[in-house]
């Protein structure tokens, strides 16, 4: 029985288990929007992840609205996130590219006094974060439909300046009430050209975006992210069944690598859910591998591996304080708990400076996911373990 300790092929890339880094903003880079040297740290510490998915990375500064959040539209981004790449590739791991534009929660102040965009003339709820705290939200203009294209080209764009970067691939960020969420959802997209009304229209910038993505650097090196079933940032559906199961026979169709889906449960800790995960009725819609978000521990994500629900899961929070998450899962050790009050700081504090379990250089080095081989390869005889997704339907 395939459990979170078993490898897995996630498009080009061979994952040693199936324990995702979710991403994370965490506003180490600098106000120009470069990583920084403590940031090759961090995800190099967290290598033995299956995956690590990156911070959200902004495809262009109009899309970019996050202080200390980092970008890939530049030589310098470029050559600043070269620095994490190689670094995680030297102790093992693989790691992929978030690729996010925010839209209508990009606050003026990022944009010389610019509007932000999105589908609609719409305002996110709330307030915005900036360089000098919280300001309030501010309207949107409506996205021109002579403008969408200079919108996927950035998204392209960003996908081959990732691979210049050294990512294994990208995951274009669909969720969480940013720009394509602002498209897919009907709450915050009224237009009436092709881009909105229908089902078809809404899905069709995420289904451009992701085609010009992958005609850019391959199908087998882009992921695609969606949250089908919370409210975040004032952006939700009416039908979000029918939409999302569109959305993923869409992405199925035009054959991506993976697929996230970040559903916080009706009682999450982090995020709530409007109503129960859609994952079960997706899955039989997306025929690639399914990766599962939210609220997810050793238990949860087996029994979900098991039933065929999902193929791995994206964890976040508890990477924060445990570099060694995998190991610690395995072992069935103890997790430490980590300060919020760190976790958009610019400093070391909170970020580099959580200890691992035992031995901080072997764990450091690599050979942790030789480890996992090992245990693997114990436990079930030396037999070969299967790489593809699961097949229980």
């Amino acid at each position: 029985m395939l459990n979170l300790f078993d490898p897995i092929r996630l498009g080009a890339i061979t994952a040693p288990n199936r324990i995702l880094m979710a991403p994370m903003t965490r506003a180490r880079g600098t106000r120009e929007h470069v990583p920084t040297p403590i940031m090759a740290d961090y995800y190099a510490q967290r290598a033995s992840a299956g995956l690590i998915i990156s911070e959200a990375i902004g495809i262009s500064q109009q899309g970019l609205g996050w202080p200390y959040a980092t970008g890939l539209w530049g030589r310098e981004q470029i050559a600043g996130w070269r620095h994490v790449t190689d670094a995680v590739h030297e102790v093992g791991g693989r790691i992929i590219a978030q690729l996010w534009h925010m839209g209508r929660v990009v606050h003026p102040t990022f944009l010389d006094g610019a509007q932000p965009v999105s589908a609609s003339v719409t305002t996110a709820p709330g307030h915005a974060y900036t360089y000098v705290g919280k300001l309030p939200s501010t309207a949107a203009r409506c996205l021109s439909t002579h403008e969408i294209p200079g919108i996927v080209a950035d998204y392209a764009t960003a996908a081959s300046n990732a691979r210049k970067a050294g990512f294994d691939g990208v995951q274009l960020h669909a969720s969480n009430g940013y720009l394509i969420d602002q498209f897919l959802r009907d709450s915050s997209n009224f237009r009436g050209d092709a881009y909105g009304g229908s089902i078809v229209n809404r899905v069709r910038l995420l289904a451009e975006t992701t085609q010009a993505v992958v005609d850019t650097i391959g199908a087998d090196r882009t992921g695609v992210r969606l949250s089908p079933n919370g409210e975040t940032q004032g952006v939700r559906d009416s039908e979000p069944l029918p939409l999302f199961i569109a959305a993923a026979e869409t992405l199925s169709a035009i054959g991506i690598a993976h697929l996230e889906l970040r559903e916080p449960p009706l009682n999450g800790t982090f995020g709530v859910g409007y109503l129960d995960p859609l994952a079960p009725q997706i899955r039989p819609h997306f025929r690639g591998p399914l990766i599962l978000n939210s609220d997810f521990d050793a238990t949860r994500g087996n029994a979900s591996i098991e039933a065929g629900i999902g193929d791995a899961v994206a964890v976040g929070r508890p990477f924060i304080a445990n570099p060694d998450l995998p190991h610690r899962l395995l072992e069935g050790a103890p997790l430490s708990p980590d300060d919020p009050g760190t976790w958009f700081t610019q400093g070391r504090e909170g970020y580099v400076d959580y200890p691992f379990m035992g031995d901080a250089a072997e764990a450091r080095s690599g050979r942790l996911n030789q480890e996992f081989r090992n245990r693997q390869s114990r436990a079930r005889g030396g037999t070969r373990l299967p790489l593809e997704p699961h097949t229980k339907r």
